[in-house]
């Protein structure tokens, strides 16, 4: 009896030993590691990513985990800095958290690549539409958001159809307004056209009098502005070109983070559109929108964009982790996200395969209010 269960012990022990240390330190339990801005000029952006994906997490470990596997999101602040966001991913990894989530921004994403393809680290569902995550297709890589090249082509055909052709372009100096920046042009090149002038602000910096004074103060002013940047830069350039004297329209990417520049204009909103990836997060809804609704209300939460991919960024991680099974590992997490093929989260379908890392490429656009509403 008791060599019986001397081997029975060796054995559990074995297979123990197969899993990440992230899983086998609290027993059923995965950690996922998340580098985002909460602190800072794009702090918004991180904190109402997190708090969406933890709606959805919390209400998945109350109810007893996924496989009887309890999710823990460990979070760190990168203040949307590069090399904070490459600090805080070398000591996720080193810490043997089971895989990347949830990450927010191009250049800090871009600066966690390197890691993730060296240490064949699941890196999921990142906050970026840049085309340099995307292509070429790393196998550990997988976005649920639709690409940069998407937005921006919706918004020039939009803007060309209602004849609008003079049309220059705001950007951050970074990765991210260069994507957003090569989206704009590839979208033009079939029509002949081009950008009537470009201008750029740093990353974490209001600093915008140089921009106003490129593409508003000078010449002949363009019919529309595309932003790409994130809300307290575009809500400063949007203030200080309407000051100007500035009429045209302004039309921004998703990832500027629409509830927060609403919160940054208030009535100077007015008229501001700004393309989405993800369904529309207010009034009445069905399927995972009202799950989401459901779940932002009981925790006494507003409902918006960036927090709803948050939520379903954590039900598409957690459908992977539910067909995984009980044996935990990397490379099954990968493989069940590979079978992902056609998984419908509720009215918002996400299609991987192999070859195929980017899950969707829903984009509609959506225009504020000068009263903190969002119209579609």
């Amino acid at each position: 009896m008791h060599r019986r269960h001397l081997l029975a012990s060796v054995s559990a022990l074995g297979a123990l030993a197969t899993l990440p240390a992230a899983v086998r330190a609290q027993g059923r339990r995965l950690v996922l590691g998340q580098s985002v801005p909460l602190t800072g000029p794009a702090a918004q952006l991180g904190i109402q990513m997190q708090a969406g994906a933890k709606l959805y997490f919390d209400a998945v470990n109350a109810a007893g985990g996924i496989n009887g596997t309890t999710i823990e999101l460990r979070t760190m602040d990168d203040g949307y800095e590069p090399e904070r966001c490459k600090a805080n991913t070398d000591k996720l990894i080193k810490d043997d958290v089971f895989a990347l989530f949830g990450y927010v921004g191009t250049p800090t994403s871009l600066a966690a690549l390197p890691l993730v393809n060296q240490n064949k680290i699941p890196f999921v569902a990142p906050l970026t539409g840049a085309e340099a995550l995307r292509d070429p297709l790393s196998p550990w890589v997988y976005h649920v958001r639709a690409s940069y090249y998407d937005e921006t082509a919706l918004i020039v055909k939009q803007l060309t159809q209602l004849g609008l052709m003079r049309i220059s372009v705001f950007h951050q100096n970074d990765a991210y307004g260069k994507a957003g920046l090569d989206g704009v042009l590839r979208a033009m090149k079939p029509l002949a056209i081009q950008p009537q002038a470009t201008s750029t602000v740093e990353r974490n910096s209001v600093d915008v009098a140089k921009a106003v004074k490129d593409l508003v103060s000078t010449g002949s002013p363009p019919e529309a502005i595309v932003m790409v940047s994130a809300y307290k830069s575009c809500a400063a350039f949007i203030r200080a070109a309407r000051k100007a004297g500035y009429g045209g329209v302004f039309y921004n990417v998703s990832f500027v983070g629409t509830q927060a520049l609403l919160d940054e204009l208030g009535k100077d909103a007015m008229g501001v559109v700004v393309s989405q990836v993800m369904p529309y997060p207010f009034g009445a809804a069905i399927g995972v929108v009202q799950e989401y609704q459901t779940a932002a209300t009981k925790a006494g939460q507003k409902f918006n964009y960036t927090a709803i991919e948050g939520y379903i960024a954590a039900k598409v991680m957690g459908e992977a982790i539910r067909r995984m099974g009980a044996r935990a590992s990397r490379e099954a997490l990968v493989a069940a996200l590979d079978g992902m093929s056609n998984y419908n989260t509720g009215g918002f379908t996400v299609k991987f395969g192999a070859a195929k890392h980017v899950g969707s490429s829903f984009v509609e656009l959506s225009m504020l209010t000068d009263d903190g509403r969002v119209k579609r």
